[in-house]
């Protein structure tokens, strides 16, 4: 049985350099690609798939979950819900569940406000997955300036999810960022406001993208 959420998130305490892994994760390939690199703790019955930290967590959802249907959408929207957790939710794409791969981007990146981060397989996942954790662990600055710097060149995962609407590259996701600096702000803008940033084509690639989900 799953514990409350709104417990788990006071429960659980993430040791610097850590991560605290759903038990059903134990002796998979994604939890053997991150040991050597970073310390597993495994626990039962986590909503989340992993805790970054006390206050940031990983919802995994797979090749599998995606072809299903949408019974992963209940856990994606609790953790939404809790309030004190930000959920960075992590997918597996492939040539079997690319076409239902719209749904769910558009249902967590448009619906929920949610990074969605896509990857190939379970492998590549261990890597971001290390990467977030190195990301955190970081000491924050005390000069406010770098923090502030940090902040808007913050956000990696972020700038992957701009990358996978249609015509966005990695320059042109950068540029984006810069002037609308979250999803939902990106979501609401004009068809002449992002004409000014990344040109008349993609513009309106972007705008269709947003509209076409409402």
């Amino acid at each position: 049985m799953e514990k409350n959420l709104s417990q788990c998130a006071g429960i659980v305490h993430v040791p610097f350099g850590h991560v605290v892994a759903n038990e059903k994760w134990r002796g998979s390939q994604l939890a053997q690609g991150m040991q050597g690199k970073i310390k597993l703790v495994f626990e039962v019955g986590l909503t989340p798939d992993f805790y970054l930290s006390s206050k940031s967590c990983i919802l995994y959802v797979t090749e599998a979950d995606l072809v299903a249907g949408n019974g992963y959408r209940k856990r994606i929207v609790r953790v939404r819900n809790s309030g004190n957790l930000q959920g960075i939710l992590v997918v597996e794409k492939t040539q079997i569940n690319e076409q239902y791969f719209p749904a769910i981007q558009k249902f967590t990146v448009l619906d929920l406000g949610m990074v969605l981060l896509p990857v190939a397989n379970q492998m590549e996942a261990s890597c971001l997955i290390v990467q977030l954790v190195q990301e955190h662990s970081k000491e924050p600055s005390k000069n406010p300036f770098l923090r502030k710097k940090r902040a808007l060149l913050s956000e990696p995962y972020l700038l992957r999810t701009v990358q996978q609407i249609p015509g966005v590259g990695k320059v042109k996701a950068s540029l984006l960022l810069q002037k609308f600096p979250s999803i939902q702000h990106l979501s609401n803008v004009s068809v002449q406001e992002l004409q000014a940033v990344v040109g008349q084509m993609v513009a309106q690639q972007i705008y269709t993208f947003f509209t076409q989900s409402r």
